[in-house]
């Protein structure tokens, strides 16, 4: 389980896996660095405290976490299999004076 905060809903989501949108408003959500054994051992007055800090942008910061095996995630990868793919090609012009060790681009 891992602890998400959704700006929009000002809300704490404990979530499987390491999620990007929110469950209630599809908006992009912030990893947080708390572990979930902590969260869930907080009372109400200690998860209203934890509340207001995530709502100063300046805290939110220190208190969240990039995730930073995302490139090996599956909706990464399928994001990046959808993208088209580019290639450079590279050849040389023969019209042009040759030069030794030059490569042309276009």
């Amino acid at each position: 389980m891992y602890m998400h905060y959704c700006k929009r809903c000002h809300h704490v989501h404990m979530l499987n896996g390491h999620k990007r949108y929110c469950p209630n408003c599809n908006e992009s959500i912030t990893e947080l660095k708390i572990p979930y054994m902590e969260y869930v051992s907080m009372n109400r007055e200690e998860r209203e405290l934890f509340l207001n800090r995530l709502t100063d942008e300046m805290q939110l910061q220190d208190l969240s976490t990039t995730y930073r095996m995302y490139k090996y995630s599956k909706w990464y990868k399928e994001l990046h299999s959808q993208l088209p793919q580019t290639a450079i090609i590279t050849y040389a012009i023969t019209s042009e004076t040759k030069m030794d060790n030059a490569v042309s681009a276009i």
